[in-house]
């Protein structure tokens, strides 16, 4: 860890830590591109953000997150996030759509999305706020070590719960004292890491009890909900028949179509063929890559049945949706 940390000491913590103070923490979900540096770019030049918090290309700490400054103007569609982010609502409701699911975010939330996880606003209140932490996974490394928290293992894409007032108390004084430490000028990398580490495990720590509390009060068909969305998340673009879901879950797929049916409104199909759109037109918008080439990776047999799906699911071509 030594070698790691030295290795990694100029990148993220050099002696003005490469910083950028932001006063709109939810500008990181103005990027189409979604990485840190790419938001660091957008923003610089901006006087008026310049207060409360902190960004470097590994790590953004909000303390002031304002999610209605930005909802009207970039995220009307599905967009990729790279890093990890977890944000507390501290006032006011916030409506996105995380992972293809519908949810909604009140005072006193935690929200957890995991790296490449995917995420459109539809709606919040004016008075929202709260604050929010961005990680990469390079820096989430190298303040976890070798021992990874259940709730960040990489088997959720995201979750949310409520914070009893001393939790959520705990946390706000975690995260203050770590913005705090990233605005010394010769603040130790190791006490960011440290930091950051003690915040990570006390998520994990109070996720663990809301989990267990959670899928006791779960009836079997919700918890296959539950187990269905995420693998559909993850596999959707590989693995386009219910057939293959059915058989991760243990059970037929007749019983998955009709549980999913009765759960969500839309059928087990409907929700893989949605993933599996949205993950095409993230490539299409934000990547160079050649249409036989998304084609070839989402494991369709030729192009023409490509064209085919997508103009089915959206009306339009590939080609014209990229133009």
């Amino acid at each position: 860890m030594s070698f790691l940390y030295k290795k990694h000491e100029k990148l993220l913590f050099s002696a003005k830590f490469d910083y950028l103070c932001v006063q709109n923490y939810s500008a990181m979900a103005e990027l189409r591109q979604l990485n840190l540096t790419q938001l660091k770019q957008l923003i610089e030049g901006h006087d008026e953000t310049l207060a409360n918090n902190y960004i470097t290309r590994n790590l953004a700490v909000a303390r002031n997150v304002r999610i209605n400054l930005i909802k009207d103007q970039i995220l009307d569609q599905p967009t990729l996030m790279p890093e990890m982010r977890i944000l507390i609502i501290q006032n006011g409701w916030a409506e996105p759509v995380i992972n293809m699911m519908e949810r909604r975010f009140e005072t006193g939330d935690l929200v957890f999305l995991g790296s490449n996880g995917i995420l459109q606003y539809k709606d919040a209140s004016p008075d929202i706020q709260g604050i929010g932490l961005s990680i990469s996974d390079e820096l989430f490394s190298l303040a976890i070590g070798n021992r990874i928290p259940a709730a960040f293992d990489g088997h959720l894409r995201d979750f949310q719960m409520h914070l009893d007032p001393p939790h959520e108390q705990y946390l706000d004084q975690l995260h203050f004292m770590l913005y705090q430490h990233l605005q010394q000028q010769e603040g130790s990398s190791q006490v960011t890491l440290h930091l950051l580490s003690a915040f990570l495990w006390y998520v994990d720590h109070l996720w663990s009890h809301h989990e267990q509390t959670y899928r006791k009060s779960q009836t079997r068909e919700q918890r296959l909900f539950s187990d269905f969305i995420p693998l559909v998340s993850e596999f959707a673009p590989e693995h386009h028949t219910i057939e293959f879901y059915a058989s991760r879950l243990c059970i037929t797929p007749r019983y998955l179509s009709t549980v999913i049916k009765q759960a969500s409104g839309k059928s087990a199909k409907q929700w893989i063929d949605e993933a599996l759109v949205t993950r095409i037109k993230i490539d299409l918008r934000h990547t160079s890559k050649p249409i036989t080439t998304i084609s070839d990776e989402m494991k369709f047999p030729n192009q023409s049945f490509f064209t085919k799906f997508f103009k089915r699911m959206t009306g339009m071509t590939p080609k014209q949706f990229r133009h």
